[in-house]
């Protein structure tokens, strides 16, 4: 089953590092947060990758074109332009990169990937969050449900602590950073039969959490697996050091490999 990878937006609130080099290419623990969530998938046996490119999509092309120089030491003899590696480290990664367009939405750029897919369901999911998700477990419940898709809900932490307050203003209890306010909302991670491509209707402009999502929605076509572990999309600077935090400290739910 082939894993498409969303990597073609802006990230424009984390300027400060995609002016130069697109969101899915900014580094945590030395890698690309890409790079991460490539893992996750590879950790469980998916390793045929279409990464739908965009905003910067050279950079990601460099970037595994060059692959196998990032991960070993090398001698290079320029007499010749021969090489001589140390490692041999590489990953089991069949990798498609595929330019979808600067400017065109969620929703279009999986609509372009339907050429690579063909008739067989595939995984969706976006090129800037990591989760400690059971990809088997995910992929056991798509196939228990038989719907078209399968959308991971999440309940993100609160960016606030939370009081419990009595009835004389005393503190009965404090949570740092409660679960938001309860709702569970689209985390990624889906899985979809070939069946989504046909509601991906306005081409280029189509946003894929709207009209695709709400009419699969309508149809009954859409069942979500709930995830209540680990799960950050990397939106700003803050988030990427929480990241960061985590990976230094060996505390980082994603990486099981």
């Amino acid at each position: 089953m082939k894993v498409l990878i969303l990597a073609g937006g802006l990230g424009s609130r984390l300027s400060e590092e995609t002016d130069i080099k697109p969101k899915p290419m900014v580094q945590i623990g030395g890698k690309p947060i890409l790079w991460h969530i490539m893992k996750i998938y590879s950790h469980y046996g998916f390793n045929d990758f279409v990464i739908l490119l965009g905003y910067k999509g050279y950079v990601i092309k460099e970037y595994f074109a060059n692959y196998y120089l990032h991960q070993n030491d090398f001698t290079i003899d320029l007499k010749n332009n021969s090489f001589h590696f140390f490692n041999n480290e590489t990953e089991p990664w069949k990798v498609t990169l595929l330019d979808t367009g600067e400017n065109t939405m969620t929703g279009g750029r999986v609509k372009r990937a339907q050429k690579i897919v063909g008739n067989e369901p595939f995984m969706l999911t976006y090129g800037d969050g990591v989760a400690d998700i059971d990809i088997a477990k995910l992929t056991e419940f798509h196939k228990k449900h038989g719907k078209a898709i399968t959308m991971t809900s999440v309940q993100p932490e609160g960016r606030f602590g939370s009081l419990a307050i009595d009835a004389n203003n005393k503190v009965e209890s404090f949570i740092e950073k409660p679960k938001g306010d309860g709702a569970w909302i689209n985390g990624g991670f889906f899985v979809c039969q070939p069946e989504v491509f046909d509601y991906i209707t306005e081409g280029d402009p189509t946003i894929f959490e709207r009209s695709p999502l709400e009419n699969l929605a309508k149809d009954g076509k859409m069942f979500t697996y709930k995830h209540k572990g680990f799960w950050l999309p990397m939106d700003t600077l803050r988030d990427k050091t929480k990241l960061n935090e985590l990976i230094e400290k060996g505390t980082a739910p994603w990486i099981k490999w």
